[in-house]
């Protein structure tokens, strides 16, 4: 295993990024989400011995956002099987946009190029188990409980709702995947349980401990249970590398070199085998909706300490 840091390295490494906090912008195009305050930040690191060290305001809970995407992903891996999987959606990065509908107009036939912009991940979503949204919701909660071994994760009815009721790019995007079979069933349905999917709210302690069961390639790493199957827990953390930092995922490849999925709440995980699972919380994005204190923070713990895989 990697040298640790120790608590103390931590917080100061977290007071040194915290001036980048207002060189980004709160997302504000979901309502809900443009009440957070660029200055609640939080980072956890969590070791594949089960140490955990964190720092900042660890007990603030925030939304996955895009980070449900990959968690998502492994749950439809689980149910359906990768040939069913990629038979949807492929395999390879876009750099474009993570809500752009350009490429599915190019690509025959029209699937969504990946798993992590939102097209894929509607897609994704549609193929959880589940006769209802609830279910499928339900279904995908119960895995991270099982993940975090914490219950009382839920999801933000107020980030669900308002999520929902400005979703219009989202709903383009399934009636186009609705037009070419990529998705079943109802569109609206399917919006209700990707709204919720991404509503789901934990913190940066949650969070890093599933970057380390992901890490530990799928077991936990207290029961040593296999809870995602070795192979589809490399699959996603391939993903995290190639198209998980939206179109700035090579830049972040080059100068980080670590699987990683932000989200657009503010939130970033990371998973590093050998050394354990990172999570970030810094709720003001760049230009490409990334977290600016959290791209901060993992380049420098990457920089330090040998993290990328490259």
């Amino acid at each position: 295993m990697r040298k640790k840091l120790t608590k103390e390295i931590l917080e100061e490494w977290l007071e040194n990024v915290r001036p980048f906090a207002y060189d980004g912008q709160v997302a504000d195009y979901i309502p809900a989400l443009s009440k957070q305050d660029p200055e609640d930040l939080a980072v956890s690191i969590y070791y594949l011995d089960g140490e955990c060290i964190h720092a900042g305001k660890v007990e603030n809970c925030f939304t996955l956002q895009s980070i449900s995407k990959v968690i998502a992903l492994a749950l439809a891996l689980i149910d359906n099987g990768e040939d069913y999987v990629f038979g949807r959606v492929g395999m390879e990065p876009t750099g474009d946009p993570f809500h752009s509908i350009y490429r599915l107009e190019q690509h025959r036939p029209s699937k969504p190029l990946n798993p992590m912009i939102n097209a894929g991940a509607l897609a994704v979503s549609n193929m959880i188990r589940g006769v209802t949204p609830d279910e499928k919701v339900g279904r995908l909660l119960s895995f991270i409980h099982e993940m975090t071994d914490d219950h009382s994760i839920s999801f933000s009815r107020e980030v669900a709702s308002s999520e929902f009721e400005t979703a219009f790019l989202n709903r383009s995007l399934l009636y186009y995947l609705k037009q070419h079979k990529v998705v079943t069933g109802s569109v609206e349905e399917t919006l209700d349980a990707y709204t919720k999917q991404c509503s789901i709210e934990l913190n940066v302690r949650h969070l890093s401990k599933i970057g380390a069961l992901f890490a530990n390639e799928g077991k936990d790493l207290h029961s040593g249970r296999q809870i995602i199957p070795k192979h589809f827990a490399r699959i996603c953390k391939t993903f995290m590398v190639t198209c998980g930092m939206y179109d700035a995922s090579g830049a972040f490849a080059i100068k980080v070199g670590i699987p990683a999925k932000s989200g657009v709440s503010g939130g970033v995980l990371g998973s590093v085998n050998g050394f354990g699972g990172i999570a970030v919380y810094g709720p003001a994005l760049d230009t490409k909706g990334n977290s600016v204190v959290g791209l901060k923070l993992i380049e420098m713990l990457s920089n330090r300490y040998d993290l990328s895989i490259f």
